[in-house]
């Protein structure tokens, strides 16, 4: 079942709320992308545990917006190892402008789907969302 949101008109595919909490209660994916597809949020691709934060960026096209979750590890300054989900809205400058704008309306809503999200980016290049970015944000 697909539920509609009557103030973008945008649904949200079932799919992406389950994986999504299967990525943050049993850690079974690294990350997720979303894509927007005939007026509602799918899944455009999963990214295995074992994959990288530089597999993940290679997941997102270089000319279309995507939402995406990540699962970061890190170790804080006391040595202790925490992960942090992060909501990451790719909106590259070269994507379409009517493109853009649906991924800007839909973000809030579609992001209030996916209880759990601890930090969010927004980037329109990989610069804005480097390691050392998402690290920083971490901390």
């Amino acid at each position: 079942m697909v539920q509609a949101n009557a103030a973008s008109g945008m649904a949200v595919h079932d799919d992406c709320k389950l994986k999504f909490q299967e990525l943050k209660a049993k850690r079974s994916y690294r990350f997720i992308v979303f894509k927007i597809e005939q007026q509602q949020v799918v899944i455009d691709k999963i990214g295995d545990p074992t994959e990288t934060y530089d597999d993940f960026q290679a997941s997102l096209p270089a000319d279309e917006c995507r939402y995406a979750v990540y699962d970061f590890d890190f170790t804080t300054a006391e040595n202790c190892q925490k992960s942090k989900i992060y909501f990451i809205a790719w909106s590259p400058e070269i994507s379409r402008v009517r493109m853009k704008m649906v991924y800007a309306s839909s973000k809030d809503r579609f992001k209030r789907e996916l209880d759990g999200i601890q930090v969010e980016l927004q980037a329109t290049d990989p610069s804005e969302m480097s390691l050392d970015i998402v690290k920083g944000r971490a901390l």
